[in-house]
């Protein structure tokens, strides 16, 4: 195993930094929150780049890369808290290459790969429905559930949209599991769309993180960078511990997708637990170091902080990943686990 990016992820996380951080500036960002819409104009320039189907095989009109790839790509979209479906499309997507019928595969799959179609994802259990990431607006929507999953056209679901305080994406609410099952790995379907999201989380904690530290090198007191008082110092250390920790884990589960699948169900459920923790607590750290001024409308870092809160329980609380990590190690149900 090679544990950094070979020439070819860099250069896609080289691309998708320079093009989110160009067309997703935090002015562009805040206008298409207040409005809590997406740009149909950015979205099909990055459906030309080809990024929906970046982790779709080739036979399924994708460009047939893997997780790895996918993984770098998304830590980047979490970085900008870019407005745009991609997530919804790729989580589908990943669950309909993993669990889909061939039938299934060249209904969707190909449709997803061009951007032609979007795509959604969430949870129905007896306690309820999970959050539906990009269900209002998406064509396709794979709904996991306690015996497997299905996949319909968003049309034939129940749904209800849902305003969170994460207004950079569109969620709704499910009444029921509806549609065709998906018969295949369901199990390791849903642990890539897991790694996906912590992909993503991994970027929303980096970004958090680079602006606490920039302020805290520019701003003053008592003639003092506060960057130089323990308090904020530590706190800045903290964020970084836990993004790096979130970061071998999240490439480690997306590695394993591809190379280890046997490995990836213990690998997305740490990935996915740390990576909702850290970057909840970095967002919240930042919060911190900024004082006052973080906590108004004005500041930026509210995006970041919000989407951290409502991506890291899409698909299960970081608790119930730490369960499940219990679980897979032979711990056993019913011993604790710390919260």
């Amino acid at each position: 195993m090679d544990f950094d990016l070979n020439d070819e992820q860099r250069e896609i996380q080289s691309t998708a930094k320079d093009f989110l951080g160009n067309r997703f500036k935090p002015e562009k960002v805040r206008e298409l929150a207040e409005s809590r819409s997406y740009d149909d104009a950015l979205d099909k320039e990055i459906a030309e780049l080809g990024w929906p189907g970046i982790a779709i095989a080739e036979d399924d009109g994708g460009q047939g890369l893997g997780m790895v790839e996918l993984a770098v790509l998304l830590e980047q979209s979490g970085y900008a808290a870019a407005p745009m479906p991609l997530l919804g499309s790729a989580g589908a997507a990943l669950a309909i290459s993993a669990a889909g019928s061939d039938s299934q595969r060249a209904e969707w799959l190909p449709k997803l790969a061009s951007g032609e179609a979007t795509g959604a994802f969430g949870e129905v259990t007896e306690a309820g429905s999970s959050l539906f990431c990009d269900l209002p607006t998406a064509d396709v929507a794979v709904v996991f559930d306690e015996d497997g999953a299905s996949v319909a056209a968003a049309s034939d679901l129940d749904f209800t949209p849902v305003e969170t305080i994460d207004s950079t994406r569109s969620y709704a609410t499910v009444s029921g599991p509806g549609g065709d099952r998906l018969e295949g790995d369901v199990a390791g379907g849903r642990d890539r769309v897991a790694t996906a999201i912590a992909a993503e989380l991994t970027g929303v904690g980096q970004r958090a993180m680079e602006m606490a530290v920039d302020y805290a090198r520019e701003r003053q007191q008592f003639g003092r960078q506060i960057g130089a008082y323990q308090a904020v110092s530590h706190r800045c250390a903290a964020m970084l511990l836990g993004i790096e920790e979130s970061r071998s884990l999240i490439y480690f589960a997306a590695w394993a997708a591809d190379a280890e699948p046997e490995s990836l169900a213990l690998a997305a459920a740490m990935a996915n637990g740390r990576a909702a923790d850290a970057a909840w607590e970095t967002t919240t750290s930042a919060l911190q170091v900024f004082g006052g001024i973080g906590f108004t409308w004005e500041h930026d870092l509210q995006f970041w902080l919000k989407r951290s809160r409502v991506a890291g329980r899409m698909l299960g609380s970081p608790r119930e990943h730490r369960e499940r990590v219990a679980d897979l190690i032979g711990l056993g149900a019913g011993e604790p686990v710390t919260a």
